[in-house]
């Protein structure tokens, strides 16, 4: 088995969340279970930003369900989304 790169696109709750305190809240809650490989803030309109985590997983069955609970258990996150999937 080989290591799958993953591209998540992660919302706040809310358009008054931090977002810098956000990211790094969700790389801490990350570096246990995979490889933050870049992170990015984008800006969507109206105020509202969408961050994307890069991410490096191995390829277990379940484990990118793992990554995103964790992140969907950090305060201030409103949705988790899977964006791109690819083997490494």
């Amino acid at each position: 088995m080989g290591d799958v790169a993953v591209v998540l696109r992660v919302l706040p709750s809310d358009t008054d969340v931090d977002i810098e305190a956000l990211r790094t809240s969700i790389k801490d809650k990350l570096k246990p279970i995979c490889e933050v490989n870049k992170t990015e803030v984008q800006e969507i309109g109206y105020g509202l930003k969408a961050m994307k985590f890069q991410i490096i997983v191995p390829d277990e069955e379940g484990r990118i369900d793992k990554v995103e609970d964790a992140i969907s258990s950090v305060e201030g996150v409103g949705q988790v989304d899977a964006e791109d999937v690819t083997l490494v």
